[in-house]
């Protein structure tokens, strides 16, 4: 089931988030504190209202925050909690998100996230650009992806 995340959500979502980047994203260790996420999710993400979460037996177990700025969509935060992975959530939440939001769809993954990259081309993204991860904190190099009208699921 999806649903609109709310504020009662933080614990769960910040959990999605920190155990998800902890499995899967072993070489772009957090520079935040938990304590720091939970805030973060508490203060910016779920008040932007582009938060929405897969809930299964009643457990959170995937996150999409999304965002618009003047041109341009964006998938900013596509997290699947560690052991239910490749149960269709993602694709889920990805084709949600392809139904609901203007084009284009922009999102930022890193170079080295192959199974993320893979996962978003399969879906119709196209990468549009390479960095040397000079704009994200992490300083990791990553990739920016834009959906191709006509090609999403």
């Amino acid at each position: 089931m999806l649903r609109a995340a709310n504020l009662e959500d933080k614990n769960a979502i910040a959990r999605v988030l920190l155990e998800s980047r902890r499995a899967f994203l072993p070489y772009a260790p957090s520079i935040h504190p938990p304590h720091e996420t939970l805030e973060w999710v508490e203060q910016h993400l779920i008040p932007t209202g582009g938060v929405t979460v897969a809930v299964e037996d009643g457990e959170i177990v995937a996150v999409l925050a999304v965002s618009e700025d003047d041109s341009t969509t964006w998938v900013d935060q596509l997290y699947v909690l560690p052991g239910f992975g490749n149960l269709g959530l993602g694709s889920e939440l990805l084709r949600f998100a392809h139904r609901s939001l203007r084009r284009p769809i922009r999102l930022l993954t890193f170079q080295q996230n192959s199974g993320s990259r893979r996962f978003y081309e399969r879906h119709g993204y196209k990468v549009i650009a390479l960095s040397e991860g000079q704009s994200n904190e992490k300083k990791c190099p990553d990739v920016l992806y834009e959906l191709i009208v006509g090609t999403e699921d």
